[in-house]
């Protein structure tokens, strides 16, 4: 099960000392060396490099964002580097694991608001990836300081999508990924009948420098089996 972090008190460190200890012992040294996280097959296309380390990933909320901003981890994860949840969250931690980050490498931690970004800027320092679901809306001198933690650590910060589809985005422009879901749909249903099974969308990848370049990728967010992978052709007549 994924590993829940107690606060301290206030005035001491905000994640305990021996969560880093936990992670450098654990993680594979060749990980530890890479340049770039891996990616899943399916995000290839979006991200041909992988997941560049100290890069920030925004995902825009709508229908499948959270399913794929969690897929952003899966392979990295499968390959040994840990990950933390930091709340509040669009999903439930168990979510995670359903779509295939190793929950033994999982951190979550649900901090008040007032230690919000000192959080992730600790978990930016121990992990790998850090998922962040933003409180409200990010100062941009927060935005900025941990963007730049990010980036010297050498970690992969992703900027969840806000709880609130209507709501703003909640993090300022300060991303070097933005990953947008476009025209999903359903299958499943026939004739009125039946229940929704899978659906696939169009994944739209921009971004700032090297990553300005539109990418698109059409995958199931999920499949039946709760996956995210790539739909191909065949998929588009036979469903998943």
């Amino acid at each position: 099960m994924a590993l829940a972090v107690p606060l301290e008190p206030t005035g001491a460190a905000p994640v305990p000392a021996t969560l880093r200890q936990v992670v450098e012992r654990s993680q594979p040294a060749a990980l530890a060396g890479d340049q770039s996280l891996p990616v899943a097959t399916a995000l290839g296309p979006l991200l041909p490099q992988g997941l560049r380390r100290g890069a920030t990933v925004a995902v825009d909320a709508g229908p499948g964002a959270t399913s794929l901003a969690l897929a952003l981890g899966v392979a990295a994860s499968a390959a040994g580097s840990w990950a933390a949840l930091v709340g509040p969250l669009p999903v439930n931690p168990a979510a995670a694991g359903e779509v295939g980050l190793a929950l033994e490498r999982l951190v979550v931690v649900d901090p008040p608001p007032e230690q919000w970004s000192t959080v992730v800027a600790a978990l930016l320092d121990a992990v790998d990836l850090v998922y962040a679901g933003a409180p409200g809306r990010v100062p941009a001198g927060d935005a900025r300081r941990l963007v730049a933690r990010a980036r010297e650590r050498g970690a992969v910060l992703i900027q969840l999508p806000p709880l609130s589809r209507a709501g703003d985005d909640p993090w300022p422009a300060t991303a070097d990924h933005r990953l947008t879901v476009a025209d999903p749909s359903w299958v499943g249903l026939g004739g009125g009948a039946g229940r929704l099974e899978a659906r696939r969308a169009t994944v739209v990848a921009g971004g700032r420098g090297a990553a300005s370049r539109e990418r698109r990728a059409r995958l199931w967010l999920p499949d039946r089996d709760g996956q995210v992978r790539a739909c191909e052709e065949q998929d588009q007549v036979q469903g998943p």
